[in-house]
């Protein structure tokens, strides 16, 4: 059991009662991070960028964009009829400000053909994305997963750091099997209201059904009581929903992931759990609640699997360093060199520092690239080019 929060907002404080005082910490996830008037994106209340709660790869430059745009147009061009590039969880909009114009100005006849689709839940972050993308050279729409259902488009859906921000079970060891962590508000009279993190009841057989094909279905010796770590038990809903809105295409989804061996270690006994606020990262997920960011890292075979269930068929995945370097970076790179003046010299330099930063293996450079089809193979142009040897 650990204690956090100084002190603990009334509007959860009333939550929690309303609900015998605890919930699970996927619902607590939820609250913190979507809920419209609370959380942390449902509010608007997070900004994105160097001067914002945390730094994403566009927020630095529309260098990102551009080494990204040749591989969505490879995978746009053999496609026939109108199509659309579905970015999912765009935050401040500016990932699909820059392909639009990357598209626009590098494939004309392509981008004539193609649209924005933008699926944001949270109402106050889609209020951003609209006034940023009032003049996109590029037909705009927002919508759900569910409304693109009715008619699904062809073309390529984009998930850039959206999957770690969906709500995560933590499941805690007891010694001899996994246990649902809970949320409690601790509201004794000689106190302040604090919130606690503690074991609730065993895992349901649907969420132990997560851990079987890892091997994992009981803690063993290795994974001792107190040991926690985190199950993405929304995955396979999220990619289903994906799935009913495109008819044929492609998926990347961009994040923080790794394989089970390392997701499940037992020297990584309290998981991957992080929350971001202005620029700094901690490990405390009950500190400011509808303040910060909370993200966890995703599990690459839970990820391959829910999948392959839901009906997409795994590519390949690549860390973002590589990726970007086999899109041609390093002669970006080299590029900045050429026929620079003093006065550029400034403008240069930062953003060739931003360029680096992308590929930093301790930083961004270690997000994973993981991509996925669906519909017709047979109009599959072959190994993403993100997946090639560099140039």
């Amino acid at each position: 059991m650990s204690s956090a929060a100084p002190s603990v907002p009334e509007w959860l404080q009333q939550r929690l009662k309303r609900c015998d005082g605890a919930v699970p910490f996927a619902t607590y996830m939820e609250w913190a991070l979507h809920d419209p008037e609370h959380g942390a994106y449902g509010s608007g209340r997070l900004s994105l960028g160097p001067k914002g709660d945390f730094a994403t790869s566009p927020s630095l430059g529309p260098d990102f964009a551009a080494l990204l745009a040749p591989q969505i147009a490879a995978w746009l061009e053999p496609l026939p009829g109108p199509l659309s590039l579905v970015e999912t969880g765009p935050g401040e909009g500016t990932l699909a400000l820059q392909l639009a114009r990357e598209l626009a100005a590098g494939w004309p006849d392509l981008a004539q053909r193609c649209e924005l689709v933008l699926v944001e839940p949270n109402p106050g972050m889609a209020e951003r994305q609209r006034s940023l993308l009032d003049d996109a050279p590029l037909p705009v729409r927002w919508c759900s997963f569910g409304e693109l259902a009715q008619a699904p488009v062809r073309g390529v859906v984009l998930a850039h750091e959206v999957l770690d921000a969906l709500a995560v079970e933590r499941i805690t060891s007891d010694g001899e099997r996994w246990c649902r962590q809970l949320v409690r508000l601790d509201a004794s009279a000689d106190a302040p209201p604090r919130l606690l993190l503690e074991p609730g009841e065993p895992l349901s057989p649907d969420l132990l059904a997560l851990l079987e094909p890892l091997q994992l279905a009981e803690p063993g010796p290795q994974r001792p009581s107190g040991f926690t770590t985190e199950l993405h038990n929304g995955m396979a809903p999220w990619l289903e929903q994906a799935g009913a809105a495109l008819e044929q295409g492609w998926l990347l989804v961009i994040d923080y992931a790794l394989e089970a061996w390392r997701y499940y270690a037992p020297s990584r006994s309290d998981g991957t759990l992080m929350a971001y606020r202005q620029q700094r990262a901690y490990g405390d997920p009950l500190l400011d609640p509808g303040q910060c960011d909370l993200t966890a890292h995703l599990c690459i075979e839970q990820l391959e699997i829910a999948a392959r269930t839901t009906g997409w068929e795994p590519i390949g995945q690549c860390r973002q360093g590589e990726a970007l370097l086999a899109l041609g970076l390093a002669q970006r790179l080299h590029g900045l060199q050429e026929g620079a003046t003093p006065a550029q010299l400034p403008q240069l330099l930062a953003r060739r520092e931003a360029l680096l930063r992308l590929v930093d293996p301790h930083a961004l450079g270690d997000f994973r690239w993981l991509a996925f089809s669906r519909g017709d193979p047979r109009a599959a142009p072959g190994l993403p080019a993100f997946l090639s040897p560099p140039p």
